[in-house]
């Protein structure tokens, strides 16, 4: 679960990890107001998405003066905004963050996450943090720097050291940064999340640190320990064919293409979206049913696919092990026939069963196309859709 700047900048508050002051606005008056009431000569009006690359978007604004408070927040609120990470049809701001301007000497990269592989947290650190961080991991690797922290021994003062060291702070900032890494890493581990980024934490002309922005995800199978950051969650920010999957325990993740795909097991999913594209198609969307899917749970994984106005052809793609393939063929039927299925359907089915459901599917009488092999099903659906290889 992702959560928005203002929120996660609470939960810093919280650890005593030093943000600046601010609050969220939901109309340029409510703006205004929050601009009134902070001290400074200057402030920044922040638009609200799960996003990066705001600024570059445009959805951050300076105000050298109040009056150009309202003038600012009247261009944020409502906007598409569009960054690498929304896609080309942008994100509706529907809130901002006012805050009080800092003034920077300089700025740095921190955050934290899960290292599969190595079993422990891993903590990045980069002095060249900023706006365009993505573009110094991939040309200047040399800058990003990573410390390993043990679960059960945590942050070690060596680890601390070295960082600071390599981060180059000095005076203040030297001794203020080993103490905000170890809250950082606190509150990493208390709301069990996946992720924490500041970027950037910057150095103030006044020598001491400053977490400028601020990102947390959190593990979802984590939540349930945590009620009240349930309550952080926001619904506008999430595609509504994913919390739809949701609600009937289904994997989904839309993607860019035309080629809807139903797959039981995530490994397969990734295969077949693999073959697509290799046989020249795009697919809109990663869906996987699961192992013990019934012939409702079927039905509704169509109905989310065609939610999708995008998708001109639909392949799915079935192993049946605990699933039977007889169960999935009778939910494809069913589905088909209530929603009155247009578009082009490719059905590929082998395991258990599989002669009585490719049995159920032929005396259907629909138009779907069998499929006896991956690569001749990816074929099939790429043709379907009208795709030109």
């Amino acid at each position: 679960m992702k959560i928005h700047e203002y929120q996660a900048k609470e939960l810093f508050r919280s650890y005593q990890i030093p943000v600046p002051q601010g609050r969220a606005a939901f109309g340029v008056d409510e703006a205004v107001k929050i601009a009134e009431s902070l001290s400074g000569n200057r402030w920044v009006v922040k638009a609200q998405i799960h996003a990066g690359g705001r600024g570059k978007g445009g959805g951050v604004k300076v105000a050298d003066t109040l009056d150009q408070v309202r003038p600012h927040a009247q261009h944020i609120l409502g906007m598409k905004l569009i960054t690498p990470q929304t896609g080309p049809e942008g994100t509706e701001v529907k809130r901002v963050l006012v805050e009080e301007a800092a003034d920077i000497a300089a700025e740095f990269y921190l955050a934290v996450t899960l290292d599969r592989g190595a079993s422990k947290l891993v903590v990045i650190a980069s002095p060249a943090g900023g706006m365009d961080i993505e573009h110094v991991a991939a040309t200047s690797p040399e800058k990003i720097f990573k410390e390993w922290v043990e679960p059960l021994i945590g942050l070690r003062d060596f680890q601390a050291r070295r960082l600071v060291s390599k981060m180059g702070f000095k005076g203040i900032a030297a001794k203020q940064f080993p103490d905000i890494l170890r809250k950082f890493l606190k509150l990493y581990n208390d709301l069990d999340c996946s992720l924490a980024e500041i970027n950037p934490l910057i150095l103030m002309k006044s020598g001491s640190l400053l977490a400028l922005d601020a990102k947390i995800n959190f593990d979802d199978n984590g939540l349930f320990r945590h009620p009240t950051l349930l309550e952080l969650h926001d619904p506008n920010e999430e595609d509504p064919n994913e919390i739809a999957a949701k609600k009937h325990d289904l994997s989904y993740i839309s993607l860019d293409g035309n080629i809807g795909c139903m797959v039981n097991g995530a490994g397969l999913a990734m295969a077949t979206m693999d073959i697509i594209k290799l046989e020249g198609g795009t697919p809109a969307n990663f869906l996987d049913v699961g192992g013990g899917a019934s012939e409702e749970k079927v039905r509704e994984a169509f109905k989310i696919i065609l939610l999708d106005k995008k998708v001109k052809a639909i392949l799915v793609n079935i192993f049946g092990g605990i699933m039977k393939c007889d169960v999935i063929a009778s939910g494809i039927v069913s589905a088909a026939r209530e929603l009155h299925l247009t578009v082009p359907l490719v059905v590929r089915l082998e395991g258990t069963n599989v002669e009585l459901g490719k049995k159920i599917l032929s005396e259907s009488h629909l138009r779907i196309i069998a499929a006896s092999e991956m690569r001749d099903a990816a074929q099939k659906v790429v043709a379907a859709a009208g795709v030109k290889t």
